[in-house]
């Protein structure tokens, strides 16, 4: 089928699905240079994400090749009679349908299908930043800035994740103690918003759609490009891990490292982070390097309290004209720790090796075909005076000792998160973050079963209700909007609406995070095909 009779086919299909009022002749001027499909393969691709757990089929799918394509899908949006749904999907690893829509347009942001205008990252030397495609990948970003030397300071574990994604919700990992995360690292962006606007918004200019965007769940706009700053790369990272017995002990050490924020780079490690191990068989599947296949780790040998060892994880960066201090320097940080004196484990890598090291994990996991599988994930930010109880209660309660993936923890400083931002965490100086990342398998093991993990997630949940720990939910998955206004609380809760009329009146974005009411009753996909 020609490109223009085909597109002349989608259009009509909205106008009778939708009531989109332009004429059918109106909208094949606005100009699409992308790609608008209805194809059952793209619109299957487009009801799915990383979770595995919802499906939406939306009547279309837009593979943009400019921002100024998202401008004019949005503003036909904006402009229909009843308003159709419009969601910006990256590389699709929302966990709860959060860039899905039954009533409207998916917008893959990191595929192309013809010609795709933005081209690669593009670097200021001079100014230390680039500027990226929203719907560029991490890994792509790194590719292009370590070309010359340079690279973003604050990032996220897995790298294989869009810019435009992460920075609508955050995008953390174990620099953001000492850089903040992503979202304190932008200097400008260029976003759709819902009333078909492309607007360029930094600190001065358009403020107030600046911090609402970031972090702001997809809810004021698209984020087609980000400026995000870069500083010198290392050369390579010493990575180390350390084992705990006592959890108390392990998050004095912690709160102790990232207390260090404001030191010498010499003075002070680049990454903090750590994982509880609450399963013996989940020391050894994440050994990596560290632990011996020959010899795998007993949590029994090491006196864990509650039958759970905590591990702290660690690096710190350096360049090749350094290496020589490199030992001095890290003997000198591990000294003032408390960790278990025969539980150090070091290996030594490139710099861009250490930033992509999941990835290589990912590639394990989809030779065994374990990577395409339900991911009921638990993300939670913990106030640091509750902590010690949420271990009690969690990781020594109801997690028994059985998980089905790692379970990350730790802390973060406060004074590093724009509070003018969209954002919601605790309002104490150091929170944590736990990360339950784990994977629903048909193993025949009730404790590896979807059902289960859904099942446990709820009670971890209960239990903080039940006990006044006032959790945030990080990646947030509500239902209803009293429970979103439970997770802003009244004031953030007023200034989050207020955007909401301001920059997306009619409520078309990113419908799938269930906040809003959508603009229109939620619409069968196989009208779209009748």
């Amino acid at each position: 089928m020609a490109p223009k009779l085909l597109l002349t086919f989608v259009i009509y299909r909205l106008i009778t699905t939708v009531g989109l009022t332009l004429d059918p002749r109106d909208l094949l001027r606005l100009g699409l240079e992308g790609h608008l499909s209805v194809d059952p393969f793209d619109v299957a691709a487009a009801s799915v994400d990383f979770g595995m757990m919802t499906r939406a089929a939306p009547l279309a799918v837009l593979y943009p090749s400019s921002a100024e394509d998202v401008a004019r899908m949005v503003g036909a949006a904006y402009r229909s009679a009843h308003g159709f749904s419009v969601s910006a999907k990256g590389h699709g690893h929302s966990i709860n349908g959060q860039a899905q829509t039954s009533s409207g347009v998916v917008i893959e942001m990191s595929l192309s299908k013809g010609v795709r205008q933005w081209g690669l990252p593009r670097v200021s030397e001079k100014s230390m930043y680039v500027d990226a495609w929203g719907g560029e990948l991490w890994i792509d970003v790194l590719t292009t800035t370590i070309q010359y030397g340079l690279a973003p300071k604050s990032w996220t574990d897995y790298l294989y994740l869009s810019v435009g994604g992460t920075l609508s919700n955050a995008g953390i990992s174990g620099q953001a103690f000492n850089h903040g995360p992503q979202i304190s690292n932008v200097y400008e962006l260029d976003v759709v918003t819902g009333k078909g606007e492309l607007l360029t918004c930094s600190e001065e200019q358009n403020s107030e759609l600046f911090h609402a965007v970031l972090g702001g769940l997809g809810q004021f706009g698209i984020i087609t490009r980000a400026r995000i700053g870069l500083e010198a790369a290392p050369q390579r990272v010493r990575w180390i891990r350390v084992l705990y017995s006592h959890f108390s002990t392990f998050t004095k050490d912690q709160e102790y490292l990232i207390s260090l924020h404001g030191q010498p780079s010499n003075q002070k490690f680049d990454y903090v982070e750590g994982f509880v191990i609450v399963d013996e068989g989940l020391i050894n599947n994440w050994r990596s390097s560290f632990f011996s296949p020959r010899n795998p780790l007993k949590i029994s040998s090491f006196g864990a309290t509650g039958g759970v060892l905590y591990c702290l994880e660690i690096a710190k960066n350096y360049h090749d004209s350094s290496a020589d201090t490199i030992d001095q320097d890290v003997e000198a940080l591990l000294k003032k720790l408390d960790f278990i004196p025969s539980s150090v484990f070091t290996t030594d890598l490139p710099y861009v090796d250490f930033l992509d090291r999941v990835h290589k994990a990912e590639l394990k996991l989809r030779s065994k075909g374990l990577w395409d599988v339900p991911h009921p994930w638990l993300n939670l930010f913990v106030p640091k005076s509750r902590i010690a109880d949420f271990d009690e209660g969690v990781f020594k309660g109801i997690l028994g000792n059985k998980t089905s993936g790692p379970i990350l923890i730790y802390p973060m400083n406060k004074n590093k998160w724009d509070d003018r931002t969209s954002v919601v965490t605790p309002e104490e100086d150091v929170f944590y973050v736990v990360a339950l990342l784990r994977s629903a398998l048909d193993s025949g093991e009730e404790a590896q079963s979807l059902e289960y993990l859904a099942n446990q997630n709820r009670q971890i949940l209960r239990f903080c209700d039940d006990a006044g720990i006032k959790v945030k939910q990080y990646l947030p998955h509500y239902t209803t909007q009293q429970e979103w206004l439970d997770h802003f609380g009244h004031d953030n809760w007023t200034l989050f609406s207020k955007r909401k009329m301001a920059f997306d009146p009619r409520r078309i974005l990113a419908t799938g995070q269930r906040i809003f009411q959508p603009p229109t009753p939620p619409l069968s996909a196989s009208s779209f095909y009748s």
